[in-house]
């Protein structure tokens, strides 16, 4: 069970205000790294109704550097890998969006939702937001964290692939039948 997982906060409505990321990595079925920084959103413009949900402000990333100078850290965390986020749509788009406005080659890698991983694998929660997996995992955390709303989207193929005897991420996916989609449209297909 080899992957890593992101998640993005952003400063406003658009795609490309992401104001902070994480990514964990999983090795063997094991939180084996992690990244987090702040990010300076352009013209470090912030919604309030966007640092309602998560807390950052302005005062937070006025000296954090901007998403091209954060990049090539970001990549390497990401770069040949399967990658999940909650939502994935979303948080692609984030990263497609950053990655446009810097004039940045988009990176090769594979992603899938952790939303409908959880889904196939526990279809009787009331529903399948981040907090009501968590809860249902028995993880504490803070919502809208980046740092922990990566670990939590990390734990759902781990306990996933655990409560089904699988220890591969492909067979996960073979399994429950979701799709392992590759980022862009670089030729190279899925990462190994």
């Amino acid at each position: 069970m080899n992957f890593a997982a992101i998640d993005f906060e952003t400063a406003t409505s658009a795609r490309n205000s992401a104001c902070s990321v994480a990514v964990v990595e999983v090795k063997d079925g094991q939180l084996f790294d992690s990244y987090y920084t702040l990010i300076q959103p352009p013209g470090n413009r912030y919604n309030y109704f966007n640092t309602q949900i998560h807390g950052i402000t302005r005062e937070d990333t006025t000296t954090a550097p901007d998403f091209a100078a954060i990049w090539p850290e970001l990549e390497s965390h990401l770069r040949d890998r399967i990658v999940v986020a909650h939502n994935a749509r979303f948080d692609m788009g984030v990263l497609r969006a950053c990655l446009q406005d810097a004039q940045l080659p988009l990176p090769h890698f594979a992603y899938a939702d952790t939303v409908t991983i959880s889904r196939r694998a526990w279809p009787d929660l009331v529903n399948h937001k981040l907090d009501t997996v968590g809860a249902f995992l028995h993880i504490d955390f803070q919502h809208h964290n980046a740092l922990d709303d990566a670990r939590t989207c990390a734990a759902i193929p781990v306990y996933a692939g655990r409560e089904l005897a699988v220890d591969d991420f492909r067979r996960l996916a073979e399994r429950l039948s979701f799709r392992i989609i590759p980022f862009g449209s670089r030729k190279g297909g899925i990462p190994r």
